[in-house]
């Protein structure tokens, strides 16, 4: 099969080789699918980097995702899997033509359901569903941040808040992106250009406080974000893309100083909560909790009000250019590349 290989890090039309490399062997509770296409997330922009601890030493195959159909399976698996369409996410070995993956981490999808707003439902899709409908369930009446809230989980994050009946404080940058996310139906659009995003969440909440952010960022925005939460408020921590925003090992210090010291005692004594969201971690403790978000994405799709935007489809040899446009900040919504 073909597969994409990171060979170092560094920037991605440098460090990734499109390789030969053996066929995957499917396990006993694993399908093999030939995937028809794969989808980007940030923290590819950080493996590819090398700032990403979860993935796999160099040289290896990315990605988190892929759509396509089951040509095989192992002896666990339900035989009706077989040569159904799926979605599914990986534990890397994406960037490929052929990918294996536990059969609990897919959903039957469609052949009518386009490949970028598939590819969405999967490590996006899941993680938006489990953060927002499991860790930190939300309810009527909210007052919810989504910071990057154009990006690819980021949009799923406004729309389920909207659908749940909170009032949506959405952050990103430039008008194009305000006027999506005003589409989709959050409240408040904070533009990063306008100053500083915390003071104007303040002031749009005047005496009210959060009860939920959705924070991506990490860095600075950590803090800011906890002193905007209210009593029985949760800061969702899930990303930490300002950490790309310097190298090497002073850039990693930078990030973890400007996070600060959290003292549990006074989250307590506040009845603050900090909730960190790591799928892959999530998928090897507990692949019952991926399957339910997989299925609720989907259906959500099917019954209309989960709608995802894509950016655009990249063809394969364009991976390097998805991977830069992603890393840039200048995308909305999902990239994906189609074999």
């Amino acid at each position: 099969m073909q597969a994409w290989v990171l060979t170092a890090h560094g920037e991605p039309r440098r460090v990734l080789s499109l390789q030969e490399r053996p066929d995957p062997v499917p396990g006993p509770n694993d399908v093999l699918i030939r995937c028809e296409g794969f989808g980007l997330n940030y923290a590819d922009v950080m493996a590819v980097k090398g700032l990403y601890r979860d993935a796999p030493p160099v040289p290896s195959v990315l990605g988190y995702e892929v759509v396509g159909r089951v040509e095989s399976a192992g002896a666990l698996v339900p035989v009706e899997l077989l040569g159904k369409r799926v979605v599914a996410m990986t534990r890397f070995g994406g960037y490929a033509e052929l990918a294996a993956t536990d059969h609990r981490a897919l959903s039957v999808i469609p052949d009518s359901m386009p490949l970028g707003e598939a590819a969405a439902m999967a490590t996006q899709g899941c993680t938006a569903w489990y953060m927002a409908m499991i860790a930190r369930p939300l309810g009527k009446g909210d007052q919810v941040l989504v910071h990057s809230a154009a990006g690819g989980v980021g949009q799923l994050l406004v729309q389920i808040a909207v659908k749940q009946g909170c009032t949506v404080y959405a952050v990103a940058s430039g008008k194009p992106k305000g006027a999506y996310l005003k589409q989709l139906g959050a409240h408040h659009i904070i533009d990063r250009s306008g100053g500083d995003y915390a003071q104007q969440v303040d002031a749009l909440l005047k005496d009210a406080r959060l009860d939920v952010s959705f924070n991506a960022v990490g860095g600075t925005t950590f803090k800011q974000d906890l002193k905007l939460l209210g009593s029985g408020g949760a800061l969702v921590l899930y990303g930490g893309s300002q950490r790309g925003e310097g190298g090497g090992f002073f850039g990693t210090l930078r990030f973890v100083w400007n996070m600060g010291l959290v003292i549990p005692i006074f989250l307590m004594m506040k009845s603050k909560s900090l909730i960190g969201v790591n799928m892959l971690r999530i998928s090897e403790h507990r692949p019952q909790t991926i399957a339910a978000c997989v299925a609720g994405v989907v259906k959500a799709h099917a019954d209309g009000w989960l709608k995802p935007h894509v950016h655009k489809e990249y063809m394969r040899q364009q991976l390097p250019d998805a991977l830069e446009a992603l890393g840039s900040g200048s995308t909305m919504g999902k990239v994906v590349v189609r074999w």
